[in-house]
């Protein structure tokens, strides 16, 4: 992968040792078998990546739940994450609770693997970018988000991609807007379109057993269980 590139989907997240808050890691190794969300933040102790933070730790177990971690970067030193956690711990309480920051940050303080990622923001100097690589037990990256220093992230939406995701995979379908709301098939999801007049007809035969539903031939969607 070329140096400052960002990485495109389907590739491998690349091979890297990172210094973390929880010791050295080799990704993707650590996580063999396992999703996981690699995110990046502008910089420690700024105000809207403490409350992206709280907000992905406050999701955690969701996360882990659909066998999912969590691991965050930004350009500075261990030292400074660990001072950074232990101020949102001892300052910032959800329903009178501690926000205890339990995943792993990389201090990637010489830049090296936010430039293997493409993670430095052109016009912000060294900061950077809020980045977001969502990457399957087989170390391919399945969706990349990159948002502006002054935007927070929504991380319901990255639960629904992980899940949307898991889901695809799991029952060879395609996963509808705003599902599972979605306007007009609700949590169903979508049959990929045929590929053949006869499986055409066939889509349409099933509909009529209820073993399907469809609009016409080319939209067909289906329940799915888990």
């Amino acid at each position: 992968m070329e140096e400052g590139k960002i990485p495109l989907l389907g590739e491998k997240f690349p091979e890297m040792e990172v210094q973390t808050t929880h010791g050295k890691i080799k990704l993707p190794d650590y996580y063999k078998g396992k999703w996981f969300i690699l995110f990046s933040h502008p910089a420690d102790f700024t105000p809207v990546c403490t409350t992206e933070f709280v907000a992905f730790q406050l999701r955690y177990n969701k996360f882990k739940e659909m066998n999912t971690e969590l691991i965050g970067l930004s350009i500075d030193q261990v030292f400074s994450h660990i001072k950074w956690t232990e101020w949102i711990k001892e300052n910032i309480k959800v329903n009178e609770e501690p926000v205890e920051i339990k995943f792993p940050i990389i201090a990637d303080d010489t830049g090296k693997v936010a430039g293997k990622l493409g993670l430095i923001h052109p016009s912000k100097g060294t900061n950077t970018v809020r980045a977001v690589f969502i990457v399957d037990p087989e170390a391919t990256i399945r969706a990349i988000l990159y948002y502006p220093q002054e935007l927070g992230r929504n991380m319901d939406e990255i639960l629904r991609m992980v899940k949307g995701l898991q889901t695809s995979d799991k029952h060879d379908v395609a996963v509808p807007a705003n599902w599972p709301n979605n306007e007009i098939v609700g949590s169903n999801v979508i049959i990929p379109p045929a590929s053949s007049e006869m499986e055409a007809k066939e889509r349409l035969e099933r509909a009529k057993t209820g073993e399907i539903e469809c609009f016409d031939w080319w939209l067909c969607h289906k329940k799915v269980e888990g």
